[in-house]
């Protein structure tokens, strides 16, 4: 059926965390083009999601009374399809996808901000750089004396 296969794993609720839903859950506002995680929620099963979509990540394209349509990239064979579903808002989160992302687009236009008066200076210290291979260095042994690590032979106890 539909929920085959998600009894004990996907759909059930974590140790200690049954029970009703936080107020929390019904307050959050969705706006379309919010990036949320799809999370299907076992206490209420009306407007759960299909299991393949638990622990994806969409973008909001409708809000409902109750509920979000969420627009979510799917993998057929060899093409990607957006898959619009709709969810209750038990099984939906704000996704948390993009925070660095815009955290680093707020820096790099605060970094092109302060140099942009000066003349005769790019901005290019502001691209991600990969981490560097450490630098060449020796390595002293003056407290130890380097040891010799090699097997014990194996003697049979009789």
């Amino acid at each position: 059926g539909v929920s085959a296969t998600t009894r004990g794993t996907q759909f059930s609720r974590g140790f200690k965390n049954h029970g009703p839903l936080h107020l929390s859950t019904y307050l959050t506002n969705f706006r379309v083009g919010d990036f949320v995680d799809i999370k299907a929620s076992a206490n209420v099963q009306a407007g759960m999601p299909f299991r393949y979509y638990h622990g994806r990540t969409g973008r909001v394209f409708t809000v409902t009374r109750r509920g979000v349509g969420v627009e979510v990239a799917k993998r057929v064979r060899q093409r990607m399809l957006n898959k619009r579903i709709y969810v209750r808002l038990e099984h939906v989160h704000p996704s948390r996808c993009r925070e660095d992302f815009l955290k680093r687009v707020k820096h790099n236009t605060e970094a092109r901000a302060a140099v942009a008066g000066k003349a005769g200076v790019k901005a290019d210290f502001i691209q991600r750089v990969p981490t560097q291979p450490k630098l060449a260095h020796f390595v002293r042994a003056k407290k130890y004396a380097p040891e010799d690590l090699h097997a014990i032979p194996y003697e049979l106890v009789a």
